[in-house]
């Protein structure tokens, strides 16, 4: 609406022969341009993103929404503006549970264009720029989670994906982080080519995937001030005491779990490439025999004064390039071994801590 308004504003005081034309500094008109194209001509020059603000009240929206849930996934809608290097989230509501039924599938996608309506007509910031989903420990790297982002890139230039992780907030993290998928990687996914020639290439590591991106906690004047009120007078809150919990096997337990499957996908993703080494090798030892033959009969040709043969034959099946597998998964598994080792690694680390401070106790 806003776009459409301020075109037919372009398109009254447009390119128009007035005695009021604004000129340039040669003193001849200079080009009028309307809104839209001034518009695309800042997204060519936007800045990197660089930090994701986001209100008290979205995180604890979010924060309510996973924990009531849990341990289901659960996945919502973020709103809010695109402002320079900030991606301000305002608002978020979430998304009704799915079912693998195309009904309700259709019905979901209704709830979400009725409440982005009557967002708008309250006056509530209603642009899109991202979601966010629960996880269990940290599980979440998953090629479907790369294709919500490529589709959201589709409409949206910068968008994030608001990651909460209600298991590892009950040891009293706040475990929240934003991601977004690097643009080396986007491009690769885009052109199907995750194979390892481009990979080195593009000097792409199963590092560079996702970009994590810094986030700011920012609440107006009057919510500090009414939860400054609302502070208790004790300097000790109930998160202090959730950290100094003893009990980490079932948190551990979970962890070594995963990581455990995590192996076993890696293990079946490497025979994969074995396979297919095993196979590039065979084929190229067929080529060479097949080569020889050939250059011994051009060989006997040539003494017997006839034409040499080509020594490659493309309706030869030795000759058929062999697909190589695709490094997606093997990466993206890598990437979640990666993540159930940081995570034990802090754990033990934290109970080693929490056990060294009660032993004193104990002591005094």
């Amino acid at each position: 609406m806003i776009f459409d308004f301020c075109e037919e504003i372009a398109t009254i005081c447009g390119p128009q022969n007035s005695p009021n034309e604004r000129l340039d500094f040669k003193g001849q008109a200079a080009p009028s341009r309307s809104f839209l194209q001034v518009a695309a001509t800042e997204e060519t020059v936007a800045p990197p993103l660089r930090v994701v603000q986001i209100e008290g009240l979205v995180i604890l929206k979010i924060i309510k929404h996973c924990t009531e849930f849990s341990p289901a996934l659960v996945t919502g809608q973020l709103l809010g503006l695109d402002v320079g290097s900030v991606l301000e989230v305002t608002n978020c509501f979430p998304f009704p549970i799915r079912e693998e039924d195309e009904e309700i599938e259709a019905d979901g996608a209704n709830y979400q264009l009725e409440m982005m309506r009557c967002l708008r007509e309250v006056n509530v910031d209603n642009n899109t720029v991202g979601w966010y989903q629960s996880t269990i420990f940290g599980s979440y790297q998953t090629v479907e989670l790369i294709e919500t982002f490529m589709n959201y890139q589709e409409n949206i230039k910068r968008c994030v994906c608001i990651i909460y992780d209600p298991s590892k907030s009950n040891q009293g993290v706040l475990a929240l982080k934003a991601l977004k998928l690097s643009d080396s990687f986007m491009e690769l996914y885009r052109n199907n080519e995750f194979n390892g020639e481009k990979l080195r290439e593009k000097n792409l590591s199963w590092v560079d995937i996702f970009e994590e991106i810094p986030i700011k906690v920012s609440n107006s004047a009057l919510v500090s001030a009414f939860m400054t009120e609302l502070e208790a007078d004790s300097p000790v809150t109930q998160s202090d005491y959730d950290r100094l919990q003893l009990s980490t096997n079932p948190f551990m337990e979970r962890n070594m779990e995963f990581l455990i499957e995590c192996m076993d996908d890696l293990s079946m993703e490497q025979q994969k490439f074995q396979f297919y080494y095993r196979n590039l090798s065979r084929q190229q030892a067929q080529q060479q025999t097949w080569l020889q033959k050939r250059r011994a009969e051009n060989m006997a040709r040539k003494a017997a004064g006839e034409e040499p043969l080509p020594e490659e034959d493309p309706a030869n099946p030795i000759f058929k390039p062999l697909p190589e597998p695709s490094r997606l998964e093997s990466y993206l598994i890598t990437n979640q071994v990666s993540n159930y080792c940081n995570q034990i690694n802090s754990v033990a680390g934290q109970s080693f801590s929490r056990l060294y401070l009660t032993k004193a106790l104990h002591e005094n």
